[in-house]
This record gives structure tokens, C-alpha cells and sequence, in this order.
């Protein structure tokens, strides 16, 4: 009986633990070179429903983003959402950014019951020094893209991660 209860609490306690994840920056540590900005977007189209564009990680390590955010400072508001906005520096030299465009809703019950589309993948791109950059994207039945412009020219930088046809996600991606 001991040992149950032992192995009870090391999962509930490595479960807990495991919510709190920390996430990288997208800056590597120790570096001291020059930098240019990367901002998430998003598309609101309600109280309770966004379209939301992306960044994963940068050279493979996983950063915090609007998604991820938005969720976290909604948690518990119900069918209000407030979608938040997320920049950071990255550094000025060759990088993988994994970009992603997914429709979110304020409630998870509200995704199941709706439809919720989503892309992502990896833009390589070398940022300019100083330069701001945005990821965007598009969601829809027939056409769904996301990919990282520069702010003011609005100039696509890298390539554009594209579904033709529906990118509709299924019941257990959602």
C-alpha cells in the first residue's frame, strides 16, 4: 500500500511540476551581438474567437508566444478572451523559426464545436540588424499560410509555409 501511494504522489508531483514549464529565450544565452524584433499577430474576429500567427521556437528552441500567452491570461474567463500581444529580440544572424497560424477560442469546448484551422512549419531567414519582423498569416477552407514579413516594407522574408485546400484541424488536434 506504501509503495502505491509513493508512486502516486511522484506522478501527481511530476505532472504538477510539468505544468509550469519555462521556455527559452529566443536570444541563446551569452549573446552579445546585434539584434532585430520578431512580433506574433493576429486576426480577432470576436470576443471569442482569433486567429493567432506564431512563433514556436527559434533554432529549435521552444519560446513563449501569443498563443501560449493568451491562453494563460484568459484561463477561467470563460467566452472572453483577450488576445495578447508578444514580441521579442532575436538575434541578427541565420536563423530556423518554426512559425504557426491556428484558430483559438476563448473556451476549449468552444473549439470542439467549431472549426479550427491551423499551419505551421519553418521559415529560415536572416534577420537585419534593428528591423522589425512580424508573422502572418491567412485561415481559411480553401487557402491557409503563415510566414514572417518585415514590419513597414511588409516584404516576405524566407518562405511562405502554404496549405492549398483545408487545413481544418481534426478532433484530437484541436
Amino acid at each position: 500500500m506504501k509503495t502505491a501511494f509513493r508512486t502516486s504522489l511522484i506522478v501527481a508531483s511530476t505532472i504538477a511540476l510539468s505544468a509550469c514549464a519555462t521556455y527559452k529565450t529566443a536570444v541563446p544565452e551569452g549573446y552579445t551581438g546585434p539584434t532585430a524584433i520578431l512580433k506574433d499577430s493576429s486576426d480577432v474576429y470576436s470576443m471569442s474567437k482569433a486567429d493567432i500567427f506564431y512563433t514556436l521556437s527559434v533554432n529549435g528552441d521552444e519560446i513563449d508566444n501569443a498563443l501560449f500567452t493568451t491562453r494563460r491570461v484568459n484561463e477561467g474567463r470563460g467566452a472572453i478572451m483577450a488576445v495578447q500581444k508578444v514580441q521579442r529580440p532575436i538575434p541578427a544572424q541565420p536563423l530556423k523559426v518554426s512559425v504557426s497560424a491556428r484558430t483559438t477560442y476563448a473556451a476549449p469546448i468552444m473549439a470542439m464545436a467549431n472549426t479550427v484551422y491551423g499551419v505551421k512549419g519553418i521559415v529560415s531567414f536572416t534577420p537585419e540588424v534593428d528591423k522589425v519582423y512580424v508573422v502572418r498569416g491567412k485561415l481559411s477552407e480553401t487557402y491557409s499560410a503563415v510566414w514572417i514579413e518585415e514590419e513597414i516594407s511588409k516584404t516576405v522574408v524566407g518562405e511562405k509555409i502554404e496549405a492549398q485546400g483545408s487545413a481544418k484541424l481534426g478532433f484530437f488536434e484541436k
